[in-house]
């Protein structure tokens, strides 16, 4: 299976989160392709069979800025996905309330317009609560993997 993965990230945690799933799932035997500044082109001439998304939040629970050209170019074309897996992670800090994976949220409402089928609920790693996002999403990783490989 192909997946795709895409990252969201402002001060990095989420490109390091993105590459260590990028590492598992391979060794899995998964094809991934990984790159954090692709454009919509690039990532359809992949032609992904399941999309992960790993995204901080900026701002008022926004998306951060390196992600929003292709989000919103994913918005404008809607690729015909209906029907693939995906799954979320979303990075944030719990103590913003309402706005805590704001991220994660705006990707999980696009997965929606796509019909890109959520596999797993989305993982939430909170900053207040985390030093190693990439060691904590590994459980996670492993059940996603899992659900994949089943495919």
């Amino acid at each position: 299976m192909k997946i795709a993965i895409l990252s969201g990230s402002v001060y990095g945690a989420a490109e390091e989160v993105a590459r260590h799933a990028q590492r598992l799932l391979g060794a899995a035997g998964l094809e991934t392709w990984y790159h954090p500044r692709a454009g919509l082109d690039e990532l359809l001439a992949f032609a992904p069979e399941a999309l992960l998304v790993v995204t901080s939040t900026t701002g008022m629970g926004e998306l951060p800025d390196n992600l929003q050209p292709l989000y919103h170019a994913l918005r404008d074309r809607l690729p015909a996905w209906s029907g693939r897996p995906g799954a979320v992670i979303g990075l944030g800090d719990s103590s913003y309330g309402d706005t805590y994976c704001g991220g994660g949220e705006q990707i999980r409402e696009l997965y929606a317009e796509m019909g890109i089928l959520e596999v797993l609920p989305m993982l939430r790693l909170d900053a207040s609560e985390s030093v190693t996002p990439e060691t904590d999403a590994e459980p996670w990783l492993a059940e996603l993997i899992g659900l994949l490989r089943g495919r």
